[in-house]
């Protein structure tokens, strides 16, 4: 089939024709795959064609080989794995000759393709002969498709995992991009892709980078490039040296000095697209020493594993004042622009980096640049200040903040209410939240806030919030971290007396017609729903009253029919923050009986708003929703089994929603929610919620995030219905089995996949403690026996890992003790036996998490009782 006016008119202006293009290729892929992929091919590779239809022919035969859901991936894998080699290899024969093409985006777009191939087919050591063939094109062919194969060995080293090539291959890839990115290469096309071919490849580079000479080699080469007269090249290269200074910060130490030379002419004199890759260079090496110095606690000794080297300390009385020039490079309108990031915006990142990692040694650097500055009458000198103190405020103690807060707070107070510019009281409002987040609460020793300044800082706070959108969001934030500074003091609170006046005034910043604007909406509500929870007793009769005001609100929202799209699109965002709303209002109201008391007259009300919101059929609001009725259910214990009848559809929906993950995952919690409340009244809709669950287990559709939450949901039914989970064994076990044995193996997992695999651990054990418990005292306790030595050998094995996290050793000691506890003897027995029972328990009793170790003595007591019987 010709495929080449059907690829055009899939880009045509007009939606007919353009529906019917792309009908008739999703035809074609469908009714003969092996030929509809050699025409894109025989498409993208022919010099006669149009650019537009060989590019899209290109990105189509991309996107049949790859896709970002891992289970359609999996499939494209395999189809492409199951076509006939012989056409496969015409396939890539076309795609290689296409680099030779002298249309740009013909080229381009056959290198994604061929890195697509080479990242399914060299893990599985085919095409074996691509590295060969893409280094002998660099060493002899024109500009242009040397420039593509270079292009192309970058992609593939960004598809492939560092273990698929063998090291031969790796430093012949280096030698190859590294001299094409010299001085020396005459052709600007060919080093901009050797330089970004180098950022894709220096994952791989581990072993060259220990080699001094090698690493010596590479670094020279990316420093000059650094230099470069192109734009493209010199933004390239830093970015080089942002990611070399993540991958190989314990080798910078003998480069330093010579980067900070070149990243600060950088950050002062270029482009600023360079500038910002130059600064992001030192907030890389500051995430980095902040990691290391969190994780070692500044404890060295000399032959500690991961040195700190103490790079920003080193350069500080250069680094700081660098950054602080930054600072007056604002752009006119970045207040207003959410998504803005510039130079003064990178540069204040740093510079709040930089306090993180020095702590109190930049306030003497920083102080002098604020009070030259905050009272001149340019507006950029004054809103630079500001933001430089905002942005030194976390890091430095609070002994060497606490006196100059003191002082500067009444000034910014004043400046946030008469200065001229809205870009300084944006900058201002901003400090102020940073002052109350990072020097304000029950732990400080000395309160910045007091009776003689309280009633000044909130009236200030509520007149910004009438200010211009940015400022008013701003002013909610700092709101925000002053009522959360409250949150343990109790009845001494002094926002009690202004409790009303704060929570109208956040109403009134939602009925705004500009709310939508900069965020508003949304930070008046978290503020509304942070006062709310850090609210005291003395004010739970208002905040009764704020459930009717919510629910009035939520109610016109449902009412509102016939209204355009961005009006629906506000709508449905209004009533994502109410059923939020409604659910820290639930929270806080059910925590003392005599409110949830009083709660209860209006729990009709609430769940049947709530049945109105899932007919509105919108994933985000579905989600807040869930959750608020997850909270009701707590509140309401045994009585919420009048809801289930009619919510019960709404939870099976939420179960089978595979595309919106995250609601599946809240209504799973939920579940969870609802078992805890109900008990054994759950029991009748326990089939039903079962063979959902097991369903979705076995989907390879549903995301991965949402299977250790379900396995936990196995462990709140078993708890809430008991025996009666006896019909359920017979299925969930063979489920669970298999899950432990996928996840008591974590060798060469990487650090994500270390974490996923822990909290699917968790799911599982939290699933084993409710099945033990539930069957604890039952007569039916025997159909246990049978599993208990496969849950002990997951346990060992997962012992012998040594990468459990905190969380799942309290769960997995837990799992010992509910074990011995319901099984008694028969367990005592299989755990004397067991491999490493013993050792585990011993570490756990010394550890020095209190919650382990208390889990630990029960376990102990547990089998004592059961070894004894």
């Amino acid at each position: 089939m010709e495929v080449t006016q059907f690829l055009l008119n899939a880009q045509s202006v007009d939606s007919t024709v353009r529906k019917h293009a792309e009908d008739t290729l999703k035809q074609f892929q469908e009714q003969n795959l092996p030929a509809f992929l050699l025409s894109l091919s025989t498409e993208l590779v022919s010099e006669e064609k149009p650019a537009e239809s060989r590019k899209l022919a290109g990105l189509v035969l991309k996107n049949a080989l790859d896709a970002k859901e891992q289970h359609r991936k999996s499939e494209l894998v395999q189809r492409w794995l199951s076509l006939d080699v012989g056409l496969r290899s015409q396939i890539k024969g076309f795609l290689l000759q296409t680099l030779y093409s002298g249309v740009h985006d013909a080229r381009s777009t056959a290198s994604q393709v061929i890195a697509k191939v080479a990242g399914i087919e060299l893990p599985h050591k085919q095409w074996l002969d691509l590295i060969g063939s893409l280094l002998s094109n660099i060493h002899q062919l024109p500009p242009h498709a040397k420039q593509a194969s270079l292009e192309t060995l970058g992609y593939i080293c960004e598809e492939v995992d560092p273990d698929v090539l063998d090291q031969d291959q790796v430093n012949k890839i280096l030698t190859a991009v590294v001299q094409s990115m010299n001085a020396t290469e005459s052709n600007v096309d060919v080093r901009l892709a050797a330089t970004r071919a180098i950022y894709n490849a220096l994952g791989f580079a581990q072993a060259n980078f220990s080699n001094d000479m090698e690493r010596d080699y590479i670094m020279k080469v990316v420093c000059e490039a650094t230099l470069s007269p192109e734009v493209k090249i010199r933004q390239a290269a830093f970015e080089c040296l942002v990611s070399i200074g993540s991958t190989y910060y314990e080798k910078l130490a003998p480069y330093i000095k010579d980067i900070f030379m070149i990243t600060s002419k950088a950050v002062r004199d270029d482009e600023e697209s360079v500038s910002l890759q130059a600064i992001e260079f030192w907030s890389t090496i500051c995430d980095e020493e902040i990691d290391i110095l969190e994780e070692y606690g500044g404890d060295f000794t000399a032959d500690s594993d991961v040195p700190c080297y103490y790079f920003v300390k080193q350069a500080l009385s250069a680094l700081v004042p660098m950054l602080l020039e930054t600072l007056l490079k604002q752009e006119e309108d970045q207040d207003q622009d959410e998504g803005a990031w510039n130079l003064a915006m990178a540069g204040g990142t740093c510079l709040g980096l930089v306090a993180r990692t020095v702590g109190d040694e930049i306030v003497p650097l920083v102080m002098p640049f604020i009070e030259e500055n905050i009272t001149k009458a340019d507006w950029r000198q004054r809103e630079a200040a500001t933001y430089a103190f905002g942005s030194i405020l976390e890091g430095p103690s609070p002994s060497k903040l606490t006196p100059i807060v003191n002082v500067a707070l009444s000034f910014m107070l004043t400046a946030l209410t008469n200065d001229s510019s809205s870009h300084v009281k944006d900058t201002t409002a901003w400090t102020l939240g940073r002052i109350f987040e990072f020097l304000h609460g029950s732990t400080t020793e000395a309160p910045i806030i007091t009776a003689a300044n309280c009633q000044q800082i909130i009236s200030v706070l509520l007149q910004s919030m009438k200010d211009a959108p940015n400022v008013a969001e701003k002013a909610c934030g700092a709101l925000y971290f002053l009522a959360q500074g409250y949150e343990d003091v109790g009845s001494t609170s002094p926002l009690i007396p202004y409790f009303q006046e704060v929570v109208q005034a956040l109403l009134n910043v939602s009925h705004r017609e500009d709310a939508s604007e900069s965020r508003l909406l949304t930070a008046a509500y978290e503020t509304l729903n942070e006062v709310v929870r850090c609210s005291t007793e003395e004010t739970a009769r208002l905040v009764l009253e704020l459930i009717q005001v919510i629910m009035a609100e939520l109610h016109k929202t449902l009412e509102a029919h016939r209204i355009s799209s961005g009006e629906r699109e506000k709508q449905t965002e209004l009533q994502g923050l109410l059923c939020g709303c409604l659910q820290v209002i639930i929270q806080k109201l059910c925590a003392s009986e005599p409110t949830k008391f009083a709660l209860m007259q209006y729990a009709d009300q609430i769940m049947s708003l709530f049945l109105q919101v899932f007919g509105c059929r919108n994933a985000t609001v579905h989600e807040e929703a869930m959750l608020a009725i997850g909270a009701l259910a707590y509140g309401t214990g045994p009585n919420f089994a009048k809801y289930m009848p009619d919510l019960y559809k709404y939870l099976e929906m939420g179960l089978q929603n595979f595309e919106e993950y995250q609601v599946c995952a809240v209504t799973v919690g939920v579940v969870g929610d609802i078992c805890r409340a109900l008990e054994d009244k759950i029991l009748p809709y326990c089939d039903g919620i079962m063979t959902q669950l097991l369903k979705d287990l076995s989907s390879n559709q549903l995301h991965r995030s949402v299977k250790p939450p379900i396995f936990s949901c196995f462990g709140d039914i078993a708890l809430a219905i008991g025996e009666d989970f006896e019909k359920y064994l017979m299925y969930a076990m063979p489920m669970l089995q298999s899950a432990a044995e996928l996840s008591a193996r974590t060798s060469g997992a990487d650090d994500e996949m270390i974490e996923y695999t822990n909290l699917l651990r968790n799911g599982i054990l939290e699933a084993y403690s409710g099945i033990f418990q539930g069957f604890k005292n039952s007569p039916k306790t025997q159909l246990l026996i049978s599993y208990a030595p496969h849950v002990l050998q997951f346990l060992d094995s997962i012992y012998v890992e040594k990468d459990m996290d905190d969380v799942v050793i309290k769960t997995a000691i837990g799992v010992l003790g509910d074990l011995a506890d319901t099984l008694g003897s028969h367990a005592g027995s299989l755990i004397q036996q067991s491999l490493s029972s013993n050792d585990f328990l011993s570490e756990c009793l010394s550890s020095d998490d209190h919650l382990i170790k208390e889990s630990a003595e029960w376990a102990r007591s547990a089998i004592s009782r059961a070894i004894s019987v």
